[in-house]
């Protein structure tokens, strides 16, 4: 018996890129395997989004190197971000590789396979996205990490050229999935019987497919029957509009929950990061958020110590963290990308410094979180209980329509089921409740 192994690196595109890649390897014959030693085939799905989850990338393949000594005849695939900018630096240093495929060919993993079994190296990076791209990628069965929760792709690519981003360039334009190719992969999804849809888009509210937005297709998800849930990520503040609030409103299946990313509350920042908005323009959406939905939850992406970052930069991002009071938010210090136009800008932010900021925000969300989560003492909230909590074997883990971890007692007959939980205790980065009855009952 065959076996797969599979590292993944970066978002939650990335995992459904995986995700796919897994299910055509279920379809010719191979079993996925948690153990690398027993893997026939070793997939490893990089990010080049930030220098971290690269060089984190780099380190795994290099220990690929005594897996490989140990059993010559596992085939080691290495796709994603990474070898779609860095593809001879990688032949040339992790000669054991045997396929590299880029962003835009991964679907092809069977067929460069079959190459590699024979013995042959591949190497296939194109730089163009598929014509046919938007049939073939929705039509491939994924294997589910979680067999409740199905990522969908709907938006791949980006047209925003931020200074400091590398997407554009390993991930190409933006093009849109058509909608009836995204209905049937949510029917099928729902088939399989999952509960909870997620659409995914470099800049989801930048789908567009003829007369198609985002919101056409809220709603046109929430048609299928069997799917409870609705999620999409990552929305760019400039494609943000009040057609995805209204949908938000409307939609009972739409959770209450948005990931906006401003990344800088400084406008002279904003501008020298080309994100196309203003902090004002920010502000109002997120009061228009607000206001139409009061119950929202909104995290964030925030950058420190961008090029330039002077101290009043820094601290107009927190005045705007103090202003929209996230209930939780990603904070990263920024690291030059090869290719993008900040690549040439001096980074003149120390490290130290660059950390000190980091610091100082997360601490405002940790307190931001604390403060949102304290007010759901004693409540009842609507979980999709997931599965088993990774962290304690006699517990479960879920998700609350806000996006919040929750925790319960063990129980697997509720595993892939809404129910309502009574919140006990929270911490800034989970609640723990007490199990009530199925949502709804």
């Amino acid at each position: 018996m065959k076996k797969f192994f599979i590292k993944t690196f970066g978002c939650q595109m990335n995992v459904n890129d995986s995700e796919k890649i897994a299910g055509i390897l279920a379809e010719n014959g191979y079993v996925k395997t948690d153990s690398i030693e027993e893997a026939d085939v070793i997939v490893v799905n990089t990010c080049s989004v930030r220098a971290k989850p690269d060089n984190k990338a780099f380190s795994f393949i290099g220990e690929l190197k005594k897996i490989k000594k140990k059993k010559t005849e596992a085939v080691v695939v290495v796709t994603g971000c990474v070898p779609q900018k860095d593809a001879d630096y990688i032949v040339n240093k992790y000669p054991y590789v045997d396929i590299l495929m880029g962003t835009f060919n991964f679907f092809k993993v069977s067929e460069f396979l079959e190459k590699a079994i024979k013995g042959e190296k591949v190497k296939e990076i194109v730089n163009h996205y598929f014509e046919d791209e938007g049939k073939i990628i929705p039509s491939i069965s994924p294997y589910l990490n979680n067999p409740y929760i199905g990522y969908v792709t709907i938006q791949r690519g980006c047209n925003r050229f931020c200074t400091y981003c590398i997407v554009p360039y390993v991930r190409g334009r933006e093009r849109s999935v058509p909608p009836e190719e995204i209905l049937k992969e949510v029917q099928g999804l729902a088939a399989r019987g999952v509960k909870e849809i997620h659409l995914l888009g470099q800049n989801v509210d930048f789908y567009k497919y003829d007369k198609y937005t985002l919101s056409d297709i809220l709603y046109m998800v929430a048609e299928v029957d069997g799917i409870e849930r609705i999620r999409f990520t990552t929305s760019h503040p400039a494609g943000f509009d009040y057609s995805i609030v209204k949908a938000i409103k409307e939609i009972p299946k739409v959770c209450e929950y948005v990931h906006l990313p401003p990344q800088s509350g400084s406008n002279r920042i904003l501008e020298k990061m080309n994100r196309g908005y203003t902090r004002e323009e920010y502000l109002e959406k997120i009061d228009m958020l607000k206001t139409e939905v009061p119950d929202i939850a909104i995290s964030g992406d925030f950058i420190v110590g961008f090029p330039g970052e002077t101290e009043k930069d820094f601290e107009e991002t927190v005045s705007l963290i103090e202003s929209v009071k996230y209930d939780q938010a990603f904070v990263f210090e920024y690291s030059p990308r090869p290719l993008t136009k900040a690549f040439k800008f001096k980074d003149d932010v120390s490290k130290e410094e660059k950390n000190r900021r980091l610091r100082i925000i997360n601490e405002i969300l940790k307190k931001q979180a604390l403060k949102k989560n304290e007010k759901l003492k004693g409540e009842d909230v609507e979980i999709l209980v997931e599965g088993i909590s990774s962290n304690n074997p006699d517990k479960l883990t879920g998700r609350t329509r806000t996006n919040k971890i929750a925790i319960i007692d063990r129980d697997d007959s509720l595993i892939g089921k809404l129910i309502t939980v009574e919140i006990d205790e929270v911490t800034p980065f989970y609640l723990i409740g007490k199990i009530k009855q199925p949502a709804g009952v």
